[in-house]
């Protein structure tokens, strides 16, 4: 799908999506339960997609229509060999590999060749350790055995992905278990955002210092009535627009809500933000800096194992805007020289890139191939805009 956006000035008020993290977590909780869900606020992306397909392989009745999904909980969770489809979503895989660990028997899980390209060396360690199968396969991972609780370390600037996974099965095992992770933990708001959703459905889990996690086992999931917020990592990209964004909760986990003040940083002057606690809006305040007065980036370094290389695709996309961006180890720089772009823009199969390209082109012009990408989190992204009046043109 090709976009074409010409220079336009956004008026009104935007809705902020559904959050598309908690939704994963929420769902999940309530497939986990013993008995019938609702989780109010649900968008169908292409992510969110993939879990309910996943929680009906694992056994569950899971199914949303008009915003809401009701979910029938499968507790424990099928016995049985079962095929679950992670399509391109890396929640989605890295949540529901450690659910496949509970029953002993094998289960497979496919996605598309980048997904299953992206780092499980957290869970091959662990299953290496317990003495059960974790093995690669053409377009899919196949793993067998049943997972004891017990004593997991594991490095804190891993992807949180992995210790959520970890959070949502290890209450359903026999014993207590402990998750010890190696400062400096990143993303930790992702993880609170899990325990949140846990406590939700009756589940304790939680903190015991700054670096260790307690998980008493023996415990069941209760089926719950509950809503999910509205997503501040998609509702970046309107506030990058300088609209006004309702449905936001100002005392929301989720670590993206920061990008509020990294964007009157950025307005202020030439700022050095970290955003080792919310990757997820590395292109959208890459796009924000070239705007503004350009800006220094530290903890970037995770940014290379998203849905693209982002630090290295915003530098190619840019650089089309006549803007220098320069990829580090951990560091990314954004000078702020700007002029409609030479050719067409390309969205490296990445709805954040997409996305953080169209608030550029919003303000220059330009033409965005491979737009469909936003599918996979905010299905009605171009829509949005255009009722705030930003003048798009859509071809397949």
């Amino acid at each position: 799908m090709m976009v074409r956006i010409l220079p336009s000035v956004p008026t009104g008020t935007a809705s902020a999506p559904p959050s598309k993290s908690m939704a994963h977590r929420l769902l999940i909780c309530a497939g986990l339960a013993e008995g019938g869900s609702t989780v109010r606020g649900v968008a169908p992306s292409e992510d969110i997609l993939a879990t309910l397909d996943c929680l009906n392989a694992l056994g569950a009745e899971a199914e949303a229509a008009d915003g809401i999904a009701t979910v029938q909980g499968a507790a424990p969770p099928r016995s049985g060999p079962a095929l679950l489809r992670c399509r391109e979503s890396g929640s989605t895989l890295r949540f529901f590999l450690p659910l496949c660990l509970l029953s002993g028997r094998e289960m497979t899980l496919t996605g598309s060749e980048t997904l299953l390209k992206r780092p499980l060396s957290v869970y091959e360690e662990l299953c290496a350790a317990q003495g059960l199968r974790f093995e690669r396969k053409k377009g899919a991972i196949v793993v067998e055995g049943k997972m004891q609780a017990g004593n997991f370390v594991m490095d804190g600037s891993i992807s949180s992905q992995f210790v959520s996974g970890l959070l949502f099965a290890l209450p359903l095992l026999r014993g207590d278990s402990c998750i010890r992770l190696r400062p400096p933990v990143e993303s930790r708001s992702y993880i609170n955002m899990t325990i949140s959703a846990l406590r939700a459905f009756g589940v304790a889990a939680g903190w015991d210092g700054r670096n260790e996690l307690v998980v008493p086992g023996g415990q069941r999931y209760l089926p719950r009535s509950v809503e999910v917020e509205g997503d501040w990592s998609n509702a970046a990209f309107f506030l990058a627009l300088g609209v006004p964004v309702d449905g936001l909760r100002g005392d929301s986990l989720q670590g993206d809500k920061i990008c509020a003040a990294y964007f009157k940083a950025l307005e202020a002057g030439r700022a050095e933000l970290d955003i080792s606690d919310c990757p997820d809006l590395g292109p959208v305040l890459f796009a924000y800096a070239a705007l503004r007065h350009g800006g220094s980036f530290t903890g970037t370094r995770r940014l290379r194992i998203k849905e693209s290389d982002r630090g290295a695709a915003m530098a190619e996309e840019l650089k089309k805007f006549g803007v220098a961006l320069r990829v580090e180890e951990n560091r990314i720089t954004v000078d702020n020289t700007l002029h409609p772009p030479s050719e067409p823009l390309y969205g490296h199969n990445d709805h954040r890139i997409v996305m953080a390209l169209s608030v550029l082109c919003a303000r220059t012009g330009g033409t965005i191939e491979g737009a469909e990408a936003v599918r996979k989190s905010f299905p009605d992204f171009f829509q949005q805009l255009r009722r705030l009046g930003i003048k798009i043109t859509i071809s397949p």
